[in-house]
């Protein structure tokens, strides 16, 4: 018996040393984000309304805005394609409570490419202006959705509004011009994030290419209002399914925060993968880190007994946001497809970024 454990043992060591284990993936070191990121509590919660996405901003007097997708199904699926508004939401700390406000996008409900459902809240502030990005589409029905997802812009002076479209009818970006990798892709361009780089402005995106692998894209443009230009390829690396993404500066690199949804570049099926880059136009996996584990790491109270599963594979993060102050990532925002609490609705949740330096 001894005699076959140590065979075993051997045969373990043999797999793991020539590599046939390599469908598996080893688990990335863990980000300076994730190594010492803090679970605070619930940042959006109503028993009214399922949340899927908080975008934070902060404004001069130090207030924290939320931007969340919300509708009023309990589903996630396919009400988030359907129903789902952008609502703004306030607190006087990043940590909340936060009070709802008022509902800063809408879908039009006429014949417009944001038809149906605002989505995917992006919230950036540039100088005096706050610039809110968004998807939505034409037709919630698969088909044509997802290939109809659109990007979108608006602009406001404060945060309370009133939002002014961009351009004709808001559309920053789709996928439709056939010298693009992505054309006409069944995933349309999704899940925005924004940055300004050395006075250009970078609109990173999902979608999908021509092989029908999920990448994040990038399209540039010399004035906010675009024309945005999609660059030739792909920006990540990734293998396997990854959106979600929120895009920060930060020390002299371009951070990219996705999720991966399978864990294939991670190793945690449903964790954060940190991309880094010098030039936020390639982000290569042998650079990445793990930028968050699943929720019930961060929260000590976990019970699987009591969690109730609404939408997902397991109670991970959705929709990762981070607020910066002083410019230092300082706390991340986001719902799970899981109540750990027990309820019936998703709520958006905060943590706080502790950063040794």
């Amino acid at each position: 018996m001894k005699y076959i454990v140590k065979l075993f043992a051997i045969y373990i060591l043999l797999v793991i040393d020539t590599g046939y284990a390599q469908d598996k993936p080893v688990r990335m070191p863990l980000s300076f984000i994730a190594q010492n990121l803090e679970y605070k509590g619930v940042a959006v919660k109503d028993d009214n309304y399922t949340f899927w996405g908080c975008a934070p901003v902060m404004d001069e007097a130090g207030k924290t805005h939320l931007f969340v997708a919300r509708w009023p199904e309990k589903n996630v699926n396919p009400a988030w394609r359907k129903s789902s508004e952008i609502a703004h939401y306030v607190a006087d700390s990043p940590e909340g409570p936060f009070i709802f406000s008022d509902v800063a996008i809408k879908g039009t409900g006429t014949d417009t490419w944001d038809k149906y459902a605002p989505h995917n809240p992006e919230i950036k502030k540039l100088g005096k202006n706050y610039v809110l990005l968004y998807i939505a589409n034409t037709d919630y029905h698969q088909p044509p959705h997802p290939g109809n997802q659109r990007i979108g812009m608006a602009i406001a002076k404060s945060p309370y509004g009133p939002w002014k479209i961009v351009g004709k009818d808001g559309m920053v970006l789709n996928a439709e011009n056939p010298q693009n990798w992505n054309y006409k892709s069944n995933m349309g361009v999704a899940n925005p994030t924004f940055l300004e780089v050395n006075g250009k402005y970078y609109l990173y995106f999902k979608t999908k290419t021509t092989e029908g692998v999920l990448k994040y894209g990038l399209a540039i443009a010399n004035k906010l209002k675009g024309p945005y230009v999609i660059q030739d390829k792909p920006v990540t690396s990734n293998k396997g399914t990854l959106e979600d993404g929120t895009v920060f500066a930060y020390q002299d690199f371009i951070y990219l925060l996705t999720t991966d949804n399978h864990g294939q570049n991670t190793g945690i099926a449903g964790g954060g993968t940190l991309w880094k880059s010098r030039d936020g136009i390639g982000f290569n996996l042998e650079d990445a880190t793990v930028g968050y584990d699943l929720l019930p790491t961060y929260y000590k109270d976990y019970d699987p007994k009591k969690a109730m599963k609404i939408y997902g594979i397991a109670p991970k993060l959705e929709r990762p946001k981070i607020l910066m102050i002083n410019n230092i990532p300082a706390y991340l925002y986001g719902p799970s497809g899981w109540n750990i609490f027990g309820g019936d609705r998703t709520v958006g949740h905060v943590f706080k970024i502790n950063i040794n330096e």
